[in-house]
């Protein structure tokens, strides 16, 4: 069978060898086609050698050392088989008789541009996740559309669409920083689903992102998500339900991923270019630096929190910064900053339960615990509410 480190390594050529292909001449949408099935017929050519201590072999047998040059080789002969297939594309038959030979694949890199293109602004989020997850992290339709809990029909209509969306655009456009951070912060977000850890996997996009490109707003994304991803473990009980952050045992946070993300998020603010992921990343670790969750500095969270409400005059900022403000300064200091924001928001009814409580209404924080769970966007949070509105209920009882 095939390693995970074979897969993995596979999956990190995805971008540098659809980047050739483009460069060659293939259009994104057929491109992006040859690279998936020359990566069929590497894992299939891997799984048909049953030896332990099996390599990626060429066609005569030899071990293949230059693992991005056959993919590339592989993927652009797929190309032109698909050409010649297609009728509609005769005009590009020419291609046939220029077909490069075998050897080491070029050392240009657009994997930046890949990036910028599949975080098109044509595309809507639900498209530039879906096609950077497929070209750029080199996932499977059947794997992405797992992740996302839909049918993989209708996950393939979802990638088609958008490669013919972003089909015409030309590889030396300047691409925005800013729409990528946004895409990986949504894959991140996404979390656990299916086979595919779509957090782990936003950290490895980040990475290579990072590695690419010197922006103190890419080292604070991947800063957030190492911070973030460091209590992963301690967020949920061994009966699945929610931990909150002041419960988690802290002795499960991973101090390794906190180490690092503290390190790449001090380099970043040393540059002077604050940005809204190095102000959250920055916010994650103050709570990461707290030995107990009493021990927080919630006075500089808040002094966070306002230099994001100054970049992003976010409503969700304002409703975070509520629950800081609750407690740095009280229940009643938070409900106050609660007042000026729109009832509706999500998760409006969690913060205003919290704060309530916290101020001893208790009969207010229940009924309020209940229609935030009923407005809940997942199971989990569900119930996690619910058992809060029963709480506070069982003690107005006693």
């Amino acid at each position: 069978m095939t390693s995970p480190t074979d897969e993995v390594l596979l999956r990190s050529l995805t971008p540098s060898v659809l980047t050739v292909l483009v460069r060659r001449g293939a259009d994104f949408a057929a491109a992006e086609d040859a690279v998936q099935d020359a990566l069929v017929e590497a894992l299939r050519v891997r799984e048909a050698d049953s030896s332990p201590s099996s390599r990626l072999r060429s066609s005569r047998g030899d071990p293949i050392r230059d693992a991005k040059g056959w993919l590339v080789t592989v993927a652009w002969r797929k190309f032109l088989d698909a050409t010649r297939a297609d009728a509609a594309r005769r005009r590009r038959e020419y291609r046939v008789e220029e077909e490069p030979a075998p050897g080491p694949a070029p050392a240009v890199d657009d994997t930046l541009q890949l990036y910028f293109l599949c975080a098109h602004p044509s595309l809507t989020p639900a498209s530039a996740v879906a096609l950077t997850l497929r070209a750029v992290g080199g996932l499977t339709t059947r794997q992405i559309a797992e992740a996302y809990l839909v049918p993989e029909a209708t996950m393939a209509q979802r990638i088609s669409r958008a490669k013919r969306t972003v089909s015409g655009v030309r590889f030396d456009r300047p691409g925005d920083v800013a729409t990528v951070l946004r895409v990986l912060y949504l894959v991140f977000n996404e979390g656990y689903s299916g086979d595919v850890d779509l957090a782990a996997e936003a950290i490895r996009l980040a990475r290579q992102l990072a590695a690419r490109i010197d922006h103190p707003e890419v080292a604070g994304l991947l800063a957030l998500m190492l911070l973030h991803h460091a209590r992963r473990t301690a967020r949920t009980a061994s009966d699945g339900s929610l931990v909150p952050l002041a419960e988690q045992d802290r002795g499960r946070w991973d101090t390794a991923l906190i180490a690092e993300g503290v390190g790449i998020l001090q380099a970043a603010l040393a540059r002077d270019r604050l940005g809204e992921f190095q102000a959250q990343a920055a916010i994650a670790a103050l709570h990461a630096d707290a030995p107990t969750a009493e021990e927080t500095d919630w006075v500089q969270i808040v002094e966070w929190y306002d230099e994001l409400t100054r970049l992003t005059d976010s409503p969700v900022v304002r409703l975070n910064r509520a629950v800081a403000v609750g407690e740095s300064d009280g229940p009643r200091a938070g409900l106050a900053a609660l007042t000026a924001l729109d009832a509706s928001l999500p998760r409006h009814a969690a913060v205003a339960a919290y704060l309530h409580e916290r101020d001893g209404d208790l009969a207010t924080a229940a009924r309020l615990y209940a229609e935030a769970a009923h407005k809940a966007p997942n199971l989990a949070e569900r119930d996690h509410l619910t058992r809060q509105a029963a709480r506070l209920n069982a003690r107005r009882c006693r």
